[in-house]
């Protein structure tokens, strides 16, 4: 089973995650993800590309975030 694949079981086949489920996937708080994502570090160069702005919420492409799990 590929990262993507227990991704996708995991939450339904969604093809975009909630700043909650990376956090969770991350083990991160999610005020410390935000923060991360805020700055100009490691973290943020790496999950930026992933990010899709609905209206005022913001995703993050299930495949993409695998992809970044793998190469990391």
């Amino acid at each position: 089973m590929t990262t993507e694949e227990a991704l996708l079981a995991r939450y339904d086949g969604a093809p975009l995650l909630s700043i909650d489920q990376l956090a969770e996937i991350l083990l991160r708080s999610k005020d410390g993800l935000r923060l991360s994502l805020g700055g100009d570090n490691e973290v943020s160069r790496m999950l930026l590309p992933c990010k899709v702005k609905i209206g005022r919420r913001i995703y993050f492409r299930t495949a993409d975030i695998a992809k970044v799990i793998d190469q990391g």
